[in-house]
């Protein structure tokens, strides 16, 4: 077996792990620089997951050279083989990558031009002397690409971004709409926080009110090109169209045999022994199944067996290739079958299924005083270590920080703002993060004060921490992960001052859950029954007694995390089972009688993860997308139509600013999108909603839904975090 001594460390800590091909080598790429990719360079991209399973994904920029993209194949191989053969493999192609890829950079990719061959490298410099002009393209997967720094790159109906090192300004066009504006200012504040470690200015510009600097840099402003269409086709719907190939003797002169001419295919189709290709190309997907039992020199040859294919049948040279082995099938993968089942499903969408992730996650037994030792990092996220370092955190009162009780470590006060200073040793040097957390309730003196006392305690220690701002409900895992394997607690009102918290005669609720990096959280929502969820572990706590609601899929993890909510709030509690619930007197009297709530067994046993999708004419035709990555309440649009598959339904949810042609065709599109399913699914209910009216049965598919988050402008909102 070749091994190379960056495989060292592959593999071992859950997260993601970047290479680049430098001089037919592997050269890390520093963690702070994830995203970035040389359009002249190939990498190979390996992601962890806590069960663990593996992803490999080799990345090819336009211009990289032939030698190159050889070499990351040949490292992908080995690397495969080092891992013993269980991961998924992908080929992933500039501008055409998997959502698998993409959903490991939720703010975006960015292309800058150049590569190895002509000087350019991946380093983390202080020197903040940068000239490069992003464009900034997509609603969902954002990339963003270096273009020249002259106003002929510029257009009107997308946003740009000047970064000068210092300041980096983002520009938007007249005709660019909100929601495009949203992720582009995601993008910049990411570049802020990860590039330049916090210390740079964001300066929003509108087209016709450009400051000096921008003209002095790009010269006296010419006329602006108008929106341009995008030309890329992007799929309307599910797709349909495949067919099963058997592969045998790819070691020598590779022959193919048809198995089913077009889908949907039967799982029995697929013989341990063998390996098969499944091609999708008419939408640039070509998969590879190895069977555990195969041959060894096939399965090795596999990549290059699907490469072969895609030749002989004339295929783009963008075809994506997937390599999966038995169990590590991805849902695109599973689509194409119309009864595949999965062997030993878990339980609870949390724990196990997350879009590309490997379905079977096993269940590590719980115990809280290792908790902090689980490594599990998510690598969107930046999870540096396992948060057992030291943290000190502050309150904001009065335009000072103010020290809170470490004995409450761990609760947050919705009316508060809070910095907290984490301290970590990363080999022999002491490195920093200040997190500074924003309650919903806090006033706009906290928040500036907040931001302010960041930069100010940024200063004091000679301005190395990196800065990360959070919002109340959109916690990072890391943050998740510093109170010492005990759940964080986020009060929705009220503070932490003496004598702020809520009035303990009210009826609280507090919905807890873990996410897919065992980090646990406790989250106050409104005291009613509509909250409850199938999945999780509530506590609720009445002036005279407390109750533990434990739904069916909970685990025991959300359990210890429960009875230490309880410790906190006092008082004895009594345990309730969902199903179980001691007649109309107690439990369902105390949270306001019994309603309708979350009860989908899909999300108990669940091996379809649900998928959400964009309906949006923004382009001019109406085009479909999927979300990549782990899925939040802010990925819904509010100026589209959404479409949410939860395999057993379809939810229609309209944005309030969608226009017309999204309203009308929409439901179009969802019939055609189930009818067409390559499984062979049919008829499913389809429900339509609308934004601020959402049924329990839609929210709880997202985590601490919050009903008040379009009450202020998503855009005034991530404005403030300029």
């Amino acid at each position: 077996m070749v091994s190379h001594k960056e495989f060292e460390t592959a593999g071992k800590a859950p997260g993601l792990q970047i290479w680049r091909i430098e001089n037919m080598d592997l050269k890390p790429v520093p963690k702070n620089l994830y995203g970035n990719f040389y359009t002249g360079d190939a990498y190979l991209l390996l992601y962890t997951t806590t069960a663990p399973s593996y992803y490999i994904h080799m990345w090819m920029g336009n211009e990289c050279s032939q030698d190159e993209s050889g070499a990351a194949a040949i490292f992908s191989t080995q690397l495969d083989d080092f891992l013993g053969g269980g991961p998924v493999q992908f080929r992933e192609v500039q501008n055409n990558e998997s959502l698998t890829f993409l959903g490991y950079f939720k703010s975006g990719i960015k292309y800058k031009q150049g590569g190895v061959a002509s000087g350019f490298h991946h380093v983390l410099t202080n020197d903040v002397d940068v000239k490069r002009l992003l464009h900034i393209k997509g609603r969902r997967a954002i990339r963003a690409t270096e273009v020249e720094m002259s106003w002929s790159s510029f257009n009107k109906g997308d946003c740009f971004i000047v970064d000068l090192g210092k300041e980096i300004y983002q520009w938007c066009g007249s005709d660019c709409n909100r929601f495009e504006r949203l992720k582009a200012s995601q993008l910049a504040i990411d570049i802020r926080d990860n590039e330049r470690n916090g210390r740079a200015k964001l300066i929003m510009v509108e087209d016709g009110a450009e400051p000096d600097a921008l003209t002095k840099v790009l010269g006296p402003k010419s006329s602006i090109t108008p929106a341009t269409p995008d030309d890329e086709e992007v799929e309307t719907s599910n797709k349909k169209k495949a067919a099963l190939y058997m592969i045998s003797d790819a070691s020598g002169s590779m022959k193919t045999s048809v198995v089913a001419q077009t889908s949907p295919f039967k799982q029995e189709m697929l013989s341990l022994d063998e390996c098969y290709i499944l091609d999708n190309g008419i939408d640039k997907n070509v998969f590879v199944w190895k069977g555990p039992n195969a041959n060894t020199s096939e399965r090795k040859a596999s990549m290059k067996a699907a490469e072969q294919f895609i030749k002989e049948k004339n295929y783009s040279s963008k075809t994506q290739i997937q390599v999966l082995p038995a169990g590590g099938e991805t849902t695109l993968f599973k689509q194409f079958f119309s009864n595949w089942k999965d062997k030993d499903q878990t339980t609870g969408p949390t724990k196990a299924y997350t879009i590309g992730k490997i379905a079977h996650v096993e269940q590590i037994p719980f115990d809280a005083s290792s908790l902090h030792n689980n490594k599990a990092m998510a690598a969107q996220h930046n999870m540096v270590d396992d948060g057992s370092g030291k943290v000190q955190i502050w309150r904001v009162e009065g335009g000072d920080r103010v020290p809170v009780d470490p004995s409450t470590y761990g609760q947050f006060f919705g009316g508060d703002c809070y910095l907290i200073l984490y301290s970590y040793k990363q080999g022999s040097r002491e490195q920093h993060i200040i997190y500074t957390w924003q309650g919903l309730k806090s006033t706009q003196d906290e928040l500036a004060a907040s931001a302010f006392l960041t930069v100010q305690l940024d200063d004091s220690m000679g301005g190395a921490p990196v800065q990360v701002r959070v919002t109340q409900g959109q916690e990072p895992p890391h943050l998740m992960s510093l109170f010492k394997g005990k759940p964080m607690i986020i009060h929705s009102g009220g503070t932490s001052r003496k004598d702020g918290q809520t009035k303990t005669g009210s009826m609280r609720l507090f919905h807890i859950r873990q996410s897919s990096s065992r980090a646990t959280r406790a989250v106050e929502v409104e005291p009613s029954a509509s909250n409850l969820n199938t999945n999780d572990i509530f506590v609720l706590k009445s002036p005279d007694c407390v109750f533990v609601w434990k739904g069916a899929g909970a685990s025991e993890e959300e359990m210890v995390a429960a009875k230490y909510v309880v410790s906190v709030l006092g008082g004895q509690s009594t345990d309730v089972a969902e199903g179980k619930e001691p007649g109309e007197t107690g439990f369902w009297s105390a949270v306001g009688g019994k309603k309708e709530y979350q009860t989908s067994p899909t999300l108990r046993n669940m091996v379809k993860p649900p998928r959400l999708f964009g309906c949006s004419n923004k382009t001019g035709r109406l085009v479909v997308e999927e979300v990549p990555g782990d899925f939040t309440q802010s990925d819904l649009a509010t100026d589209d139509v959404m479409l949410l598959d939860t395999w057993d339904q379809i939810f229609l949810w309209i944005g309030k600013e969608a226009n017309e042609v999204e309203k009308t065709e929409s439901p179009k599109i969802a019939k055609d999108y189930v009818e067409s399913d390559p499984s062979g699914r049919r008829g499913l209910p389809i429900t339509t909603i609308k934004q601020g009216a959402e049924p329990p049965t839609f929210t709880g598919w997202f985590q601490a839904w919050d009903q008040h988050m379009w009450d202020t402008d998503p855009l005034e909102r991530i404005r403030a975090r300029f």
